[in-house]
Order: C-alpha cells, then sequence, then structure tokens
C-alpha cells in the first residue's frame, strides 16, 4: 500500500523527496559498498534548540523498505536522540519477524511451511487482529490475498499488458480467504496448501505503534514518526500546537485535500496510484478479496484512528468498499474518521472529520 501523508511545520508544508529504494542508497554514497541493502541506513540527522528548555530532534533513516522520520520535542538534545535510537532499534527487531520477502523471518516460515509452532507473540497478536478485522469488515480485509498479488508481481513487466491465463488467476484466487487461517495457543496454520499472507497492510501500522511506545518510555512523549507516509503523533509539536499533517494529493500536484491536526493518534492512506503492475494501470497492490481484482471506486482513502495499525488496516478496507459502504463503517466506529477521494475527484468524508483541522 501507498502511504502519503505529510507532516507540516507551522505553515511551510514540507514536500518530502519521493525516492526509490536505490536512489536512496545512490544518496546515502552505499550502493555497491558491501553494505547489507535490507539494513536499517542512517540517513539524515538534526537537533536544534527550539526555546529555552526544548530541542528537537529529528532522525531518518531506511527501513521496512520505505524512509522512516521520527522527531521529537525533548528537554536533552542527548536523550532525545537516545530515545530515537531505542524507537529505531525496536523497529529493527520487529522487522526481523514481519518481512515476508526474507527467508529467515517467522512469516516466511509460516508461508513456506504452511504452519509455524511457537510463533514470536508479535506474530501471534498480529495475526489475531487480522483476523478479528477481518469478521469487521465483512471479510474485505484479508491478510491471505498474497497468492494474487504474487501472482501479478510475477506477470508484470514495465509498460507491458499483464498477461495471464484464467486458470493461474482461479488457481490463486482459491487460495484467498482468511477463514483458512488457525490460530492456536502454540501455532499458527494454513489449511491450504500454497496458501500465504501479507502483513504489508497491518504489520508496518503495529511496528510504528511500537516505536512510538518505545518513544514514550524514554521520555520523548512530544513526537512525530513518518513511516512512508504512515504518521503517528503524540503531545505537541516544537510550537506547542497540535502536529499538523498534509493528507497527500492522489493526482501528485501538490493541491492537498485537505490538513488535519493530531495530538495524540495517527492516519494513513491507502491508494493504488503509485504501485501498478500492468499498462492500463487496472492491477494494483490493493486487492478486493472476493475477486481478486483491485478497486477502482477511490483514488484513495484517509483514516485517522488511535493507532497506526488501525488506521492501516481500516484505510485499505475502505478502499476496497463502495464508498458510501466505507464511510457508514467509519461512522460506527468512534473516534475514526476517514477521507476518501472518489474516482471522480469528488471528496466524501465521515461524519467528524472536518473537526480534525
Amino acid at each position: 500500500m501507498i502511504r502519503l501523508n505529510k507532516p507540516i511545520n507551522g505553515n511551510n508544508m514540507m514536500k518530502e523527496n519521493l525516492v526509490s529504494r536505490r536512489q536512496f542508497l545512490q544518496t546515502c554514497g552505499i550502493l555497491g559498498a558491501g553494505l547489507a541493502a535490507g539494513g536499517m541506513v542512517p540517513f539524515a540527522a538534526e537537533a536544534a534548540k527550539i526555546n529555552r528548555t526544548q530541542y528537537k530532534v529529528s532522525r531518518t533513516r531506511l527501513a521496512m523498505g520505505t524512509i522512516v522520520s521520527m522527531t521529537v520535542i525533548h528537554e536533552s538534545k542527548d536523550l532525545g536522540e537516545e530515545a530515537i535510537g531505542k524507537a529505531f532499534g525496536e523497529i529493527e527487531k520487529l522487522s526481523a519477524i514481519f518481512d515476508r520477502y526474507k527467508s529467515s523471518t517467522a512469516v516466511s516460515a509460516l508461508n513456506n511451511n504452511g504452519r509455524i509452532v511457537g510463533p514470536p507473540p508479535e506474530l501471534k497478536e498480529v495475526m489475531g487482529q487480522a483476523l478479528s478485522y477481518h469478521r469487521l469488515t465483512g471479510k474485505v480485509f484479508d491478510v491471505s490475498v498474497a497468492p494474487v498479488v504474487d501472482l501479478f508481481r510475477r506477470k508484470s513487466s514495465v509498460g507491458q499488458k499483464l498477461e495471464m491465463s484464467g486458470k493461474e488467476f482461479s488457481e490463486a484466487l482459491e487460495l484467498v480467504g482468511s477463514e483458512g487461517i488457525d490460530i492456536s495457543s502454540n501455532s499458527i496454520s494454513l489449511r491450504k496448501s500454497g496458501m500465504a499472507v501479507t502483513l504489508d497492510g497491518i504489520a508496518k501500522g503495529y511496528i510504528v505503534d511500537r516505536a512510538s511506545d518505545m518513544l514514550a518510555r524514554h521520555g520523548a512523549g512530544n513526537h512525530l514518526i513518518n513511516a512512508g507516509g504512515d504518521i503517528r503523533t503524540m503531545g505537541r509539536s516544537s510550537e506547542n500546537r497540535p502536529w499538523k499533517i498534509a493528507i497527500e494529493d492522489p493526482a501528485k500536484k501538490g493541491n492537498y485535500p485537505d490538513v488535519i491536526a493530531l495530538g495524540a493518534g495517527a492516519v494513513a492512506t491507502s491508494g493504488g496510484y503509485e504501485v501498478y503492475f500492468d499498462r492500463e494501470r487496472m492491477f494494483h497492490h490493493v486487492i478486493t478479496p472476493s475477486t481478486g481484482r483491485s478497486p477502482i471506486m477511490a483514488k484513495s482513502v484517509s483514516v485517522k484512528a488511535p493507532t497506526v495499525m488501525e488506521a492501516d488496516i481500516l484505510s485499505t478496507s475502505v478502499f476496497v468498499m463502495q464508498p458510501k459502504k466505507g464511510v457508514a463503517l467509519i461512522n460506527s466506529l468512534p473516534g475514526r474518521e476517514c477521507l476518501i477521494v472518489a474516482d471522480s475527484g469528488a471528496q466524501i468524508s465521515s461524519r467528524n472529520w472536518g473537526k480534525l483541522g
């Protein structure tokens, strides 16, 4: 999923450079230097005294396949830096559980073997939450769509039409269905041979939430984390005001659909406008579980929720739903709000979204 919300300092919108992983490594000057591309690479650091008693400390690194930035407001520059270091350490530890593209992770073991005994508690927790939201969203949120996504990826060719047989597609779709996932006290199992899970729509948010908790535990109660557009905030910004977040323009022209204020909370945006598998842009990484097709009713969906994990899940789910049904779901959940940019460009929002600005 593509999350492209942006934090704002005061009235100046910070237009981040959206770079590829390769461009990022080139910028760091380490591509080809023998460093592990999957590791977290220090990229940018900043610390400045903002008043008589506080420092603004920021760090940016490559993690979870995206660019992660943390900003804390702290009375001590050194303690602020230490808190950020601890939070990035938490991201590194948890990424070693959830990355399905690395053979050494627990989620890869589950996908490769169809079962994992004695799973890490974090994986068991995230999988349990995935099944809970699968039920809450009427089966719209489904982590078992991995076989369809992987089929699209294998068949994709830059600038070409996506070509696959009906048999290939139906066989992949037959493997989709979270009802085929079993969680016991000491194991997680996939009932069908060939089933696999992708936790992209839930695990990154979970990891960001854990990093936020780590910052708070180490005295950085005022902070903002931006993980590729997944935003988690706590406390106040450097101006002693709520953090300001610009919702990304799906057309990428800088016409932000809205700017919202966050104290303690999270916002995430789902959209299919950046990662396509075909020339016609009909197939992307967000999948409707019942059909195996990519939804086309919205350009983007932004959700505000108490945690990034929930904002991720709900933004994905509403993106798949018909807009009116998605808004109805959000309106039924206290403390959650959404903004939908429809395919026509029209904006549809939940009951109290307008109060977030």
